[in-house]
């Protein structure tokens, strides 16, 4: 049996990946681990603005073609394992029950240690928290003996929900903030592949370095108080079992 370490992240958009998580990413692999992101979206609708208003017109199929690329090349910039487009269309993302067992049957191929995806609420892009849904839903039935018998089953990893855009409004609270500062290079480049979105780049620069600052505030216990410049927040929704704090 293998004893390679994994995860999944599972990413409404093309980009969401990018701003929310790319340093969890860039450094779990660093770390050893196969990191498989798992988009269900390109956001070509939504979230695909300055696209849609370059002259001379645009359709559908270059926008996924064009935010497809800029994902690819970001997982690239963070050696990601893996990225995985279910192109399931977005405003609104809508799924059938084969496209959850597509999904289920990529989070048994996966066996994730740990799962990372959006807050369970997002009153101003509702994709995101049903991507949420839809990853508590089929993590579930990844963990059901009797769907596909026969298939191993998944454990029991945590979910981790990543910062959403406009945290107050979301109800989302962090209790695990992991410090980035030696990957945030590569998290800027994967920003930077992002070249739709352009607006955000500094934005999301902002927001790790307030989590840093964070990050500082509270680790002068378990992480030795050291001075991390950049950080992601992370909520969990399981109990986390431990032998020791």
């Amino acid at each position: 049996m293998s004893d390679q370490k994994t995860a999944l992240v599972i990413s409404a958009h093309a980009a969401d990946f990018v701003w929310r998580c790319a340093g969890a990413i860039a450094l779990h692999e660093e770390k050893g681990y196969d990191v498989t992101i798992a988009c269900l979206s390109f956001g070509e609708r939504g979230e695909s603005a300055k696209l849609w208003k370059q002259e001379g017109g645009m359709t559908l199929e270059a926008v996924k073609k064009a935010r497809r690329i800029e994902a690819e090349n970001a997982a690239k910039a963070l050696d990601a394992h893996d990225i995985v487009f279910f192109d399931l269309g977005d405003y609104p993302l809508e799924v059938t029950r084969d496209d959850k067992f597509k999904l289920v049957d990529l989070i048994r191929k996966v066996q994730p240690n740990f799962m990372l995806s959006h807050s369970q609420y997002d009153p101003y892009n509702t994709d995101h928290s049903f991507a949420t849904t839809l990853a508590m839903e089929c993590r579930m039935i990844a963990q059901a003996w009797g769907h596909n018998p026969g298939q191993k089953v998944l454990g029991a990893p945590q979910l981790y929900l990543f910062e959403p855009h406009q945290t107050e409004q979301m109800g989302w609270k962090p209790d695990v903030f992991l410090d980035i500062t030696s990957v945030w290079d590569k998290k800027r480049a994967a920003i930077e592949c992002m070249q739709g979105q352009e607006h955000l780049w500094d934005y999301y620069t902002n927001v790790a370095e307030n989590r840093g600052n964070h990050f500082r505030r509270n680790s002068g216990g378990q992480a030795g108080g050291r001075p991390a410049r950049y950080a992601e927040g992370f909520q969990s929704i399981y109990p986390r079992t431990v032998d020791e704090l």
